[in-house]
């Protein structure tokens, strides 16, 4: 006697209704639908290791495709940027000169001739940047003597050279210097 074998039935699954659209013309693809459920990852994107030294035949065999001897052939191998094959790299060849203290203020200049054309009596560095007699008011600002004062004003700066600063009093005016809390 031959048994029956039972054959299960193959279901296939479901689309919903709303993922199917029917096509318009035969020439037409119907509409895609952007979700979760058709993203895919772009051509390329992944790439297979390669594997070397598994045999002559395999192509990266021997060698496993570093040529044969020398440095480079080495395991271990790992140059820095600017290597020059053992030779005294550039960077080390130019001669190094000067130095720079990261320290130093660097001060935006105005001399008394320049305030001139402020009219106002209570100068600051928003005002001179107003003016466009500085660039940034957040940097430093530093008032020289070369011209004289006639009106009494009140300057508001982070530094001043000693002929500004009498120039200034002598008019009836203040120097103030304004804190740079770093």
């Amino acid at each position: 006697m031959q048994k029956k074998i039972a054959r299960k039935k193959i279901l296939k699954p479901k689309l919903h209704k709303r993922f199917l659209r029917a096509k318009t013309s035969p020439e037409e693809k119907p509409e895609a639908i952007i979700g979760l459920h058709n993203l895919k990852v772009p051509e390329g994107a992944h790439k297979k290791k390669k594997l070397l030294g598994r045999g002559s035949s395999s192509g990266h065999g021997k060698t496993s495709t570093r040529g044969s001897k020398g440095q480079t052939s080495r395991s271990g191998r790992d140059f820095y940027l600017g290597f020059e094959g053992g030779q005294t790299p550039l960077i080390r060849r130019i001669p190094k000169r000067g130095f720079v203290s990261k320290f130093k203020k660097e001060y935006q200049i105005l001399n008394l001739d320049d305030l001139k054309k402020i009219k106002a009596t209570n100068i600051n560095p928003e005002v001179l940047e107003v003016e466009g007699l500085i660039k940034d008011r957040t940097k430093l600002v530093k008032i020289l003597g070369d011209g004289e004062v006639k009106n009494p004003i009140t300057v508001q700066a982070h530094a001043f050279s000693k002929a500004a600063a009498e120039k200034i009093q002598k008019a009836g005016g203040r120097p103030e210097i304004i804190n740079v809390s770093n």
